[in-house]
């Protein structure tokens, strides 16, 4: 755990959360709504460390401004915190892998929420992946949200809010994740994880805003992997025969769990491709590393071509999310993109 300062970006939702704890207007339930990896956590840790904080009283006192409210990182709640034992931060686990159920709510949710916190001010309920929750769930957690102890706080962590019953969505504050600038990601991997600017640029490209997306991909082997075979079969896809198209799909195929970005990086690259026929401008390019080959590629390929390839590429997506053969879907894109 970390105070708010350690979170890249987010600042808006970072100064509502601030300006509750000044003005001492904490809500007793908050849905936090953003992708995967997007900051959701560090966010909720944040807040519930703040909150939690043995100094709070004097740290709100001495605050210049609400940006200035932080935990003070040295009482004995905060170090409890940053190793998550604070007895009164409690996280609620769920067994099966993809439903948060009724038990589940019941047991560590509305039966504990009637004993008093342990040692701190407040007792602080963390829901993680909480769209999996089921109506009975949902309806068991309800109750408790409509009538919470004065002491209890819950903060629900989701990727589909719209998952929510309408009871629940009205009782809640939502704060809604929104993407984070490219400039303020790129420096921060450049700087953090002292990667070149051109894989930087990928990163945040892939990326699309998500902070802990960009930085599993700057720090993924298996991504720089899949990215060097992806550009290696592109470069070769027009001078290969069509014999060796079905080599070219068994190796796609050893991707298949990471097909989606196989497929992202193919359309990043075409367009690249588009954009320096285009504008002849490298500076806009992801693949900067890369312009010779672009370059090239640009010469021999029309705009209608390029615009082919990059519809192909939507609907072998498609085709795949349908559950269409693999090999036959890839098969038909690797074609579309050698004639085009």
């Amino acid at each position: 755990m970390a105070g708010f300062k350690a979170i890249l970006g987010h600042e808006q939702i970072i100064e509502h959360l601030q300006n509750a704890v000044t003005m001492d207007k904490v809500s007793h339930a908050y849905i936090i709504n953003g992708p995967d990896k997007s900051g959701k956590m560090m966010l909720a840790e944040a807040f519930a460390q703040t909150l939690e904080c043995e100094k709070l009283e004097d740290v709100v006192k001495n605050a210049a401004q609400p940006s200035d409210v932080e935990p003070c990182m040295e009482c004995h709640s905060c170090k409890q915190a940053m190793t998550k034992n604070q007895p009164d931060i409690i996280y609620v686990r769920h067994e099966k892998p993809n439903t948060i159920s009724v038990d589940d709510i019941r047991t560590q949710v509305n039966n504990d929420i009637v004993i008093k916190p342990y040692s701190s001010r407040y007792k602080i309920y963390m829901i993680d992946e909480a769209e999996k929750m089921n109506e009975q769930a949902q309806n068991a957690l309800l109750k408790t949200i409509e009538e919470p102890p004065a002491y209890a706080i819950l903060i629900l962590l989701t990727t589909n809010a719209a998952a929510f019953l309408p009871t629940i969505l009205s009782r809640c504050v939502t704060l809604n994740i929104k993407a984070v600038p490219d400039e303020k990601i790129r420096g921060y991997l450049m700087r953090k994880y002292q990667i070149p600017d051109y894989q930087a640029d990928v990163c945040v490209a892939f990326a699309q805003g998500n902070v802990g997306k960009a930085i599993q991909l700057a720090s993924s082997e298996e991504f720089n992997e899949l990215k060097d075979a992806v550009l290696q079969l592109i470069k070769r896809l027009r001078d290969i025969d069509l014999y060796e198209m079905t080599e070219a799909v068994k190796q796609i195929a050893t991707y298949k769990l990471s097909i989606n970005d196989y497929f992202d990086l193919m359309m990043v690259w075409y367009r690249d491709v588009l954009l320096f026929k285009a504008t002849g401008d490298v500076n806009g390019l992801i693949f900067k590393d890369e312009v010779y080959d672009i370059k090239r590629q640009a010469e021999k390929s029309s705009y209608s071509g390029i615009e082919t390839i990059l519809e192909a590429l939507r609907k072998a997506q498609i085709r795949l999310n349908a559950n269409v053969n693999f090999d036959l879907t890839m098969e038909l894109l690797l074609l579309t993109i050698k004639e085009n």
